[in-house]
């Protein structure tokens, strides 16, 4: 069973949340909630968010808590620029110099440790430790 959960038009770019994302895939979701909390990126408070309303799918359509869920699969993707466009910014000389304004989509996919598979077994187990 997967509960699944997004934010679309995320307003910060994908290359900055992925290296947040990368630290709580695969981790149980408590675990990977105190991971996001410790952090000191703007990214964590995002994506966060979204595992917490994964969750909130999760007890809502199964009845299902925290401590049996894990992040399963955990994407960061570009998304469309803001305002679909380059801006402008002056730069040297009278000369002006683009810049873009990045927006992402988080998606985050949670699944149920199975008390038979023993890599899940694995994954909670190193996520208790930490």
């Amino acid at each position: 069973m997967e509960f699944k959960a997004s934010h679309r038009y995320a307003p910060l770019s994908a290359r900055k949340a992925r290296l947040v994302i990368d630290m709580v895939r695969g981790l149980s979701v408590n675990a990977a909630l105190d991971v996001l909390g410790t952090t000191h990126r703007r990214a964590g408070a995002m994506i966060n968010k979204v595992i917490k309303s994964a969750v909130a799918n999760a007890e809502h359509e199964k009845a299902m808590s925290a401590n049996d869920l894990y992040v399963k699969v955990a994407l960061i993707n570009e998304g469309p620029l803001k305002q679909g466009r380059l801006r402008w910014r002056p730069g040297a000389m009278g000369r002006m110099n683009p810049f873009r304004k990045r927006t992402s989509h988080i998606h985050v996919t949670l699944g149920v440790i199975e008390s038979g598979s023993k890599s899940n077994q694995k994954k909670a187990a190193q996520s208790a430790e930490e």
